[in-house]
Protein backbone atom coordinates (compact mmCIF):
# COMPACT_ATOMS: atom_id res chain seq x y z
CA UNK A 1 0.00 0.00 0.00
CA UNK A 2 1.50 3.59 -0.96
CA UNK A 3 0.43 6.41 1.46
CA UNK A 4 0.36 9.96 0.61
CA UNK A 5 1.82 12.44 2.56
CA UNK A 6 -0.85 13.45 4.57
CA UNK A 7 -1.55 9.77 5.36
CA UNK A 8 2.65 9.01 6.26
CA UNK A 9 2.31 12.10 8.86
CA UNK A 10 -0.92 10.68 10.05
CA UNK A 11 0.29 7.51 10.97
CA UNK A 12 3.38 8.44 12.38
CA UNK A 13 2.13 11.35 14.14
CA UNK A 14 3.91 14.01 12.70
CA UNK A 15 3.47 17.16 10.18
CA UNK A 16 3.61 16.69 6.10
CA UNK A 17 6.59 19.83 6.73
CA UNK A 18 8.50 16.97 8.90
CA UNK A 19 7.57 14.58 6.21
CA UNK A 20 8.94 16.70 3.56
CA UNK A 21 12.29 17.92 5.47
CA UNK A 22 13.02 14.34 5.80
CA UNK A 23 12.60 13.52 2.12
CA UNK A 24 14.41 16.67 1.02
CA UNK A 25 17.65 15.99 3.32
CA UNK A 26 17.63 12.33 2.28
CA UNK A 27 16.61 10.46 5.37
CA UNK A 28 13.52 9.23 4.23
CA UNK A 29 12.81 7.03 0.67
CA UNK A 30 9.99 7.94 -1.32
CA UNK A 31 8.56 7.02 -4.63
CA UNK A 32 7.00 9.91 -7.13
CA UNK A 33 3.71 9.61 -8.69
CA UNK A 34 3.03 10.90 -11.95
CA UNK A 35 2.53 14.84 -11.08
CA UNK A 36 5.60 14.55 -8.57
CA UNK A 37 4.01 14.10 -5.71
CA UNK A 38 5.56 11.82 -2.76
CA UNK A 39 4.06 8.55 -1.84
CA UNK A 40 5.43 6.48 1.13
CA UNK A 41 5.33 2.30 0.68
CA UNK A 42 6.20 -0.24 3.09
CA UNK A 43 10.28 0.47 2.89
CA UNK A 44 9.69 3.93 3.96
CA UNK A 45 7.41 2.92 6.55
CA UNK A 46 10.12 0.81 7.96
CA UNK A 47 12.91 3.44 7.71
CA UNK A 48 10.32 6.16 9.31
CA UNK A 49 9.77 3.78 12.28
CA UNK A 50 13.27 3.56 12.96
CA UNK A 51 14.16 7.60 12.36
CA UNK A 52 10.97 7.51 14.92
CA UNK A 53 12.44 5.56 17.04
CA UNK A 54 15.50 7.15 17.43
CA UNK A 55 14.11 10.32 17.68
CA UNK A 56 11.99 9.36 20.40
CA UNK A 57 15.37 8.58 22.43
CA UNK A 58 16.76 11.94 21.73
CA UNK A 59 18.70 11.07 19.19
CA UNK A 60 19.49 14.09 17.35
CA UNK A 61 18.97 14.71 13.77
CA UNK A 62 22.44 14.72 12.57
CA UNK A 63 23.14 11.40 14.08
CA UNK A 64 19.93 9.71 12.76
CA UNK A 65 20.61 11.05 9.58
CA UNK A 66 24.74 9.32 9.91
CA UNK A 67 22.91 6.19 11.06
CA UNK A 68 20.59 6.38 8.03
CA UNK A 69 23.43 6.80 5.28
CA UNK A 70 25.25 4.08 7.38
CA UNK A 71 22.67 1.72 6.78
CA UNK A 72 22.51 2.69 2.87
CA UNK A 73 26.40 1.91 2.86
CA UNK A 74 27.78 -1.33 1.35
CA UNK A 75 28.16 -4.51 4.16
CA UNK A 76 31.47 -4.24 5.80
CA UNK A 77 32.68 -4.96 9.35
CA UNK A 78 33.59 -1.33 10.25
CA UNK A 79 30.32 -0.07 8.66
CA UNK A 80 28.39 -2.58 11.10
CA UNK A 81 30.61 -1.28 14.29
CA UNK A 82 29.97 2.48 13.17
CA UNK A 83 25.82 1.81 13.50
CA UNK A 84 26.28 -0.60 16.36
CA UNK A 85 28.17 2.53 18.90
CA UNK A 86 24.84 4.70 17.31
CA UNK A 87 22.50 2.03 18.52
CA UNK A 88 24.50 1.65 21.73
CA UNK A 89 24.90 5.17 22.62
CA UNK A 90 21.21 5.46 21.80
CA UNK A 91 20.09 2.53 23.90
CA UNK A 92 21.90 4.38 26.88
CA UNK A 93 20.05 7.76 26.35
CA UNK A 94 16.83 5.34 26.43
CA UNK A 95 17.37 3.43 29.33
CA UNK A 96 18.07 6.80 31.15
CA UNK A 97 14.99 8.51 30.09
CA UNK A 98 13.55 5.79 31.33
CA UNK A 99 15.00 6.44 34.53
CA UNK A 100 13.95 9.59 34.65
CA UNK A 101 10.54 9.19 33.58
CA UNK A 102 9.86 6.29 36.51
CA UNK A 103 11.30 8.62 38.72
CA UNK A 104 8.72 11.40 38.05
CA UNK A 105 6.35 8.76 38.10
CA UNK A 106 7.21 7.99 41.82
CA UNK A 107 7.32 11.64 42.77
CA UNK A 108 4.00 12.44 41.28
CA UNK A 109 2.67 9.28 42.91
CA UNK A 110 3.74 10.31 45.94
CA UNK A 111 2.27 14.25 45.45
CA UNK A 112 -1.06 12.70 44.73
CA UNK A 113 -0.75 10.57 48.01
CA UNK A 114 -0.48 13.82 49.85
CA UNK A 115 -3.39 15.86 48.19
CA UNK A 116 -5.54 12.45 48.78
CA UNK A 117 -4.14 12.94 52.79
CA UNK A 118 -5.04 16.28 52.36
CA UNK A 119 -8.63 16.30 50.74
CA UNK A 120 -9.55 13.27 53.16
CA UNK A 121 -8.45 15.77 56.10
CA UNK A 122 -5.82 13.11 57.62
CA UNK A 123 -3.03 15.93 57.41
CA UNK A 124 -3.46 20.13 56.91
CA UNK A 125 -2.89 21.60 53.94
CA UNK A 126 0.98 22.26 54.31
CA UNK A 127 1.03 22.57 49.90
CA UNK A 128 0.47 26.65 50.32
CA UNK A 129 3.70 28.55 49.71
CA UNK A 130 2.46 31.23 51.44
CA UNK A 131 1.33 28.30 54.69
CA UNK A 132 3.52 28.98 57.44
CA UNK A 133 4.12 24.94 57.62
CA UNK A 134 6.37 24.11 55.58
CA UNK A 135 5.65 22.93 51.66
CA UNK A 136 6.48 19.40 50.37
CA UNK A 137 6.84 21.39 47.33
CA UNK A 138 9.50 23.59 48.00
CA UNK A 139 13.65 23.22 48.52
CA UNK A 140 13.86 23.13 52.43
Amino acid sequence: MNYTIRQFAEKFHTTEHTIRYYTDIGLLPCLRDSGNHRLFDEESENWMQTIACLKQCGTPLKDIKEYCDLCRLEESEENLRARFRIILRQKAQAHKKAQQAIAAAKFMDRKAKHYEDILAGRIPDDTNPGSRALSPCLPS
